[in-house]
């Protein structure tokens, strides 16, 4: 069914196709991928024991390390890791069609992304929660190991921002979307206490209390965004939503992960799994036409969206969805702290990961649905189309998607919004896509309600990346002061906990503050080295993964991890080299910046673009070293991986193994009810 599925969308060139291949394909691909593949690695390559104790029950202190029901675990890790990336890339990847990126998710995702996620999580419940920068110092060596740990703290750093800058774009002004998000904290703050205190291991009881709860919070947004008073105490902007971020970013890195982390993660999942699933069900429902062509004439790099050819641009765009180094650091962060029994590695690794593909499949089925016109019409930016809507609809009207300015406008009101022209970023029309599907299934009458609930929904997605994003950055930031200072080295000693966590905010939240109180620059310039920072992160965990597992004897299954590591290699080394030499100023950060700086001297730009001029032009050639500083930091890993292999291969001697020693798991009713 899967194979004939895949035909069907791959053959039907010209045509327009249903949806429904779609899903089919999707969901025969992971069935096929977890039951068969993902069983053969972990009984082959990882070799999972369910009687080993792992570091949750060893090291439970209450605080970072819990044995947590695996249900819970599945959600935390889950809304930890199901951040913009699989809705926003593939939305803005839908320029090349739809078929260039429903094939990289799927290969991506089953034999590369959850291969990755599942197996530095093992890696890490070895050897008691370590993270993924310390594992690369204690197995590979000192230059490896501190160039990973500098390199993954640093592009960790960028992609916080970049998340803290997206949920506060999709919440700043919109009183529901802002009161929704608040109000799930103290739900999880009562759900965490309630499984701790008031009916610990009741977890039916919680999901449905914390579930209802939600639900409420939800309506009880609508109800606040149409009173005029209380609409007024959370209509926020930009600068006030940042700081708010910020605090509950430090919040969330300093509380005990039982009491706010993993409830709100967990609950927050029931909204995006919920979300999801009901996408598909009226996706399957409804079996929408596609309207998107298979392939378009964008593949040749001259898109309006983001410039850059299908090669190696859509492997950069979509990264969460296939595989995305963000998860790295969540497996080898919170995570295996939480881990009750090795055998749960395989359905939080692979599993969670696979479920964020299919994420990433109903986001591009969600973008593809749109009328061409209105995809370009939303995704393209005023100053590459035309500031005015006549001159936008006529430029998308002349690559052969037409539009009109009444059909945008009329989709506009129909949204409760005033204009959707060149509401770049892939969110609003995102949201447009969502609510098409919602009202086509549920009632056209809603369609305003069912927009601002995605623009919701997807600000929910993220904040929950971002919350364990900073704990992860305050584990990994731990461990590197902690070869100053051993103390400082202890995730539980509470002054390391506050300075460390202090310290990773201060960081992406200057970033965080510079893109909100500068839009043209700052943080926002950063944005392409969000997809390429990633996939290379991903590399660096493959490569510290692969150099591990040789250690161990498996040099035989190394292609395991070591096939999407090559091709990571390869696709992000390309799109740094031309990220920063191309001659087009508008996909090369050096000839971008150079454009920009002859026009200014040349006296040809506007007096409004003229003073933020100079901010652009350091923004990009800032982008440019850090896209040198980066790959350089790739290459170094690999090659110290490669190292490991080589002297495994010949016999030569190697550091020693860091996996902890095996500890039969207690037969302890309190774990076992936990």
């Amino acid at each position: 069914m899967g194979a004939s599925a895949l035909g069907g969308i791959a053959l039907q060139r010209g045509e327009s196709i249903n949806a429904l291949w779609i899903v089919t394909a999707a969901v025969c691909v992971y069935a096929l991928g977890y039951r068969f593949y993902s069983a053969w690695v972990a009984a082959n390559l990882l070799v999972l024991d369910g009687t080993r104790a792992t570091p949750a029950m060893r090291l439970n202190n209450g605080r970072d390390f819990v044995p947590t029901n695996r249900w819970i675990v599945f959600g935390h890790h889950f809304a930890a890791i199901a951040g913009p990336g699989p809705l926003i890339g593939p939305t803005l990847a839908a320029q090349f069609g739809y078929l260039p990126g429903l094939l990289w998710i799927l290969i991506g995702g089953v034999l590369g992304g959850c291969v990755q996620d599942m197996t530095i999580l093992f890696l890490s419940t070895r050897r008691d929660g370590r993270s993924l920068g310390k594992m690369a110092r204690d197995e590979l060596g000192p230059v490896g190991g501190y160039a990973a740990m500098i390199g993954t703290l640093l592009i960790l750093v960028i992609l916080i921002a970049v998340l803290g800058l997206v949920v506060v774009n999709a919440m700043q002004h919109s009183p529901w979307a802002t009161a929704t998000v608040f109000a799930t904290i103290p739900i999880a703050l009562l759900i965490g206490v309630y499984l701790r205190n008031i009916r610990p291991g009741r977890v039916i009881e919680a999901s449905v209390l914390g579930v209802s709860l939600l639900m409420l919070a939800v309506v009880g947004g609508g109800w606040i965004a149409d009173d005029a008073t209380l609409a007024r105490l959370f209509d926020l902007d930009a600068l006030q939503l940042a700081w708010f971020v910020m605090g509950y970013g430090f919040a969330a890195a300093i509380v005990p992960v039982w009491l706010l982390l993993a409830p709100r993660d967990y609950l927050s999942t029931f909204l995006k799994i919920g979300t999801v699933v009901l996408l598909a069900v009226a996706v399957v429902w409804m079996h929408p036409q596609i309207k998107m062509p298979a392939v378009t004439q964008f593949v040749d790099g001259s898109g309006p969206v983001f410039g850059g050819k299908i090669f190696p641009f859509v492997f950069i765009t979509i990264a969460c969805g296939a595989i995305s180094g963000f998860h790295a650091l969540v497996a080898s962060g919170t995570t295996p702290k939480l881990i009750g029994n090795e055998l749960d590695v395989r359905p939080i690794g692979y599993g969670s990961m696979m479920l964020e593909s299919f994420v990433a499949v109903i986001a591009l089925i969600a973008a593809t649905l749109l009328d061409p016109g209105v995809y370009f019409a939303i995704n393209s930016p005023g100053g590459l189309v035309g500031t005015t809507a006549e001159a936008a609809v006529q430029t998308i009207s002349s690559w052969g998607f037409p539009v009109t300015a009444d059909q945008m406008h009329a989709l506009a009101a129909q949204m409760g919004e005033l204009s959707l022209f060149a509401r770049t970023g892939g969110a609003p029309s995102l949201a447009v896509g969502m609510a098409t599907i919602f009202s086509s299934a549920f009632g056209e009458r809603l369609l305003a309600v069912w927009y601002h609930f995605a623009i919701m929904f997807e600000a929910v997605f993220i904040l929950t990346t971002l919350d364990a994003g900073t704990r992860v950055g305050r584990f990994m930031l731990q461990d590197f002061l902690g070869h100053a200072w051993k103390p400082m080295g202890e995730t539980s000693w509470y002054p390391s906990v506050l300075i460390s966590s202090a310290i990773v905010v201060a960081g992406w939240g200057y970033f965080l503050y510079v893109g909100v109180i500068d839009p043209n620059g700052g943080v926002n310039i950063l944005w392409p080295l969000f997809g390429i920072a990633n996939q290379m992160l991903a590399a660096i965990a493959l490569s510290v993964a692969t150099g591990i597992l040789v250690k161990q004897g498996k040099l035989r299954l190394a292609w395991i991890t070591g096939v999407p590591l090559a091709w990571l290699a390869i696709v992000t080394t390309t799109a740094a080299w031309q990220k920063v030499f191309a001659v087009e100023p508008r996909i090369g950060f050096l000839a971008g910046a150079n454009d920009l700086a002859a026009k200014l001297a040349a006296g040809v730009l506007p007096a409004k673009q003229a003073a933020i001029a100079p901010q652009l032009i350091f923004n990009q050639r800032f982008d440019a070293v850090l896209t040198v500083f980066f790959a350089a930091i790739l290459w170094i890993v690999i090659i110290d991986a490669l190292r490991i292999c080589r002297r495994v291969a010949s016999g030569r001697a190697v550091m020693p193994s860091t996996e902890a020693a095996y500890v039969e798991i207690a037969n302890d009713p309190a774990v076992a009810r936990s």
